[in-house]
């Protein structure tokens, strides 16, 4: 994918609300048959579907005030295109913090070009801190096997490399033991040899600051609870 910035006074719909900085009336016609049209061309691309059941059970419970960041924990997962990754964990109740960035490489403090050429060794990541009286490990686990292709070998979609390449980070013995479980499970009910590569987290490296809530800042709705389809416009 390529980086395309949010343009400013874009029109913006966040369940039935209708938000826009400057008038874009005239222009909304246009925009939304472009839209289709990128629509129907990524929806080969990660983050394309409409929201799993393992999704659906988790967004149809009762979101509180904010998910708690006393007692939070740290999940990092990779699954293709970072932008579509970090919008459906952002929605998760329980889930107080994202950020999208590069983990498992080998060059210190990476550039997204460094990355996007292989060279660094790194995949693109979303860093996620939940509260786990809200919302499980597991629950986190299964999301993740839900909103891509696991057993795609470096490659979602139309993304191919080594930075698109499906994995688990994880920050204690018990998250991969949970993370072990539930690609034995995923495995199991596919039929089919997943690729996931599960590993202690090693340093992650926030991304450039215009790839943090892309698809949010472009226009998709991050509410907690919503059920919106992903579009990844990559």
């Amino acid at each position: 994918h390529s980086p395309r910035p949010p343009r400013a006074g874009s029109v913006v719909w966040c369940g039935s609300t209708l938000k826009t900085s400057v008038p874009a009336i005239v222009g909304l016609a246009f925009a939304a048959a472009l839209g289709a049209v990128v629509l129907f061309l990524t929806m080969g691309n990660a983050g394309g579907k409409v929201p799993g059941p393992a999704q659906l059970q988790v967004l149809a419970r009762v979101a509180t005030a904010g998910a708690s960041t006393a007692g939070a924990e740290k999940a990092t997962f990779a699954a293709g295109c970072f932008w579509s990754v970090e919008l459906a964990f952002q929605r998760l109740p329980g889930v107080s913090k994202t950020q999208v960035g590069y983990i498992a490489g080998t060059t210190p403090s990476p550039t997204y070009e460094q990355v996007s050429s292989g060279s660094s060794g790194h995949t693109e990541a979303v860093e996620i801190q939940f509260d786990p009286a809200s919302l499980s490990y597991r629950d986190l686990v299964q999301v993740f096997f839900e909103i891509h292709d696991p057993t795609t070998l470096n490659r979602q979609g139309n993304d191919r490399g080594t930075q698109y390449r499906s994995g688990i980070y994880t920050h204690s013995e018990e998250q991969a033991k949970v993370a072990e479980e539930e690609k034995a499970n995923t495995q199991k009910a596919l039929g089919k040899t997943v690729a996931t590569e599960i590993k202690p987290a090693t340093t992650f490296y926030a991304a450039e600051a215009y790839h943090q809530q892309y698809l949010a800042k472009g226009g998709q709705c991050s509410r907690t609870g919503t059920k919106d389809n992903i579009k990844c416009y990559g």
